[in-house]
């Protein structure tokens, strides 16, 4: 008599290699029919939003909403700044400058035929009123120094760091003829940004000292030319150009 292994043949059968069932009687993989782990148990915990309360998820879709609908009008506003005149620009070109000046002024030097070739420096000073009643006008502060400090080798510079006061320097400039009167409806706007930032950059440098009251600030701007390639042969001087603002008197709590 012949003898069978029906344990073998069973399990080649469950295994769906030479057994009975052939192909069709291949394993099922593991953790269910379509290798994913299964059905999720019912008890498993929620994450991300789905943990959320319907309240909650209310919430945060209506948050995500306004963040989308924020950031496309900031966009949309920001293109019409720097696009050709338009109908739009025409009808609503009051609020756009409005919105976007002066933090989101935008400009074109970067790729303009004749870029900027010259070192602008933000200096500023002030008449500080000490306890005893006298009058102190402190050194100058190179504010545009202190700036390029905290970004020399900061592999992620704060925008304010690198473009607050320049801007705020090509805000004034723009709108100002070379006695510095203003120009046009924007000049006193830039000024009283620029006082602002000098007044938040004195009392950082404790310019006015135990007691002292900043009363009034005063900018300059130190220019000098960058040098040009050996191979031009053209010579510019090395002497700095200075631009000196009259004072300013600083409102009562105008740190604040």
């Amino acid at each position: 008599m012949e003898a069978y292994d029906t344990g073998s043949d069973a399990r080649q059968g469950r295994d769906g290699q030479d057994g009975p069932a052939g192909p069709q009687g291949a394993a099922e993989p593991p953790g269910g029919p379509d290798g994913t782990g299964g059905a999720v148990p019912a008890g498993a915990p929620r994450t991300g939003v789905a943990a959320l309360s319907p309240r909650y998820q209310a919430g945060a879709v209506l948050a995500l909403a306004v963040v989308a609908v924020a950031v496309c009008a900031h966009l949309g506003l920001v293109f019409l700044h720097v696009a050709p005149s338009n109908t739009l620009t025409k009808q609503h070109g009051e609020a756009v400058d409005e919105w976007v000046f002066p933090e989101f002024e935008q400009n074109w030097k970067l790729f303009a035929p004749n870029p900027l070739q010259q070192n602008v420096a933000v200096q500023v000073r002030a008449d500080v009123s000490q306890a005893d009643g006298a009058i102190r006008t402190t050194g100058w502060y190179d504010l545009s120094a202190e700036d390029g400090r905290a970004i020399d080798g900061n592999p992620l510079p704060s925008h304010t760091q690198q473009n607050e006061l320049r801007r705020a320097w090509d805000f004034f400039v723009s709108s100002h003829d070379s006695d510095n009167r203003p120009v046009g409806l924007r000049g006193t706007l830039s000024e009283t940004y620029l006082r602002q930032i000098a007044v938040q950059r004195l009392e950082r440098n404790d310019a006015a000292g135990e007691g002292g009251t900043v009363e009034r600030v005063q900018y300059r701007s130190r220019t000098t030319n960058v040098k040009p390639p050996p191979w031009t042969g053209e010579k510019v001087s090395d002497r700095p150009a200075y631009r000196e603002l009259p004072w300013w008197t600083v409102p009562r709590g105008g740190a604040a």
